[in-house]
């Protein structure tokens, strides 16, 4: 006998919660430098999966090019988003800096990896119209 509801792998559940938050995340180079080598996106990939290890949250997947990275992360509802990136960001330049000083040194100064700013977009689920029908649903008059 088969059971009827199978569990998605990707809903986790907490103490007091339910949840399946996924984010996509792109980080850019300082001035766009195309520092980013095989070997430097391999171990970047290394120290942002440890790091979202740190923050109970699962890198799902990563790739880049040259000048920029792509992350995708399941992450849980009391993380803190910012907090992420900060981390993520900060840990990987520190590490990268170090690790592959003299590669990096040719193509970014003064102490920056990453630029200032990044994107991220919520991802998963429905599309946002098939939500909002959802919810306008929700109380219909009888």
């Amino acid at each position: 006998m088969s059971p009827r509801w199978t569990p998605n792998p990707d809903v986790r559940t907490g103490r007091h919660v339910v949840h399946h938050l996924h984010v996509h995340l792109v980080f850019v180079t300082k001035y766009r430098r195309g520092v980013l080598t095989n070997d430097l996106l391999a171990r970047c990939e290394e120290i942002m999966r440890e790091v979202c290890t740190d923050f109970e949250a699962e890198l799902s997947e990563f790739n880049g090019e040259d000048d920029h990275v792509h992350l995708l992360v399941h992450y849980p509802p009391k993380v803190q988003l910012s907090k992420l990136v900060n981390s993520l960001k900060g840990v990987s330049a520190r590490l990268l800096r170090k690790e592959f000083d003299a590669h990096v040194r040719r193509y970014l100064w003064g102490g920056h990896f990453w630029s200032g700013s990044y994107y991220a977009g919520s991802v998963g689920g429905a599309p946002l119209t098939v939500v909002r029908q959802y919810i306008e649903q929700q109380k219909q008059p009888a």
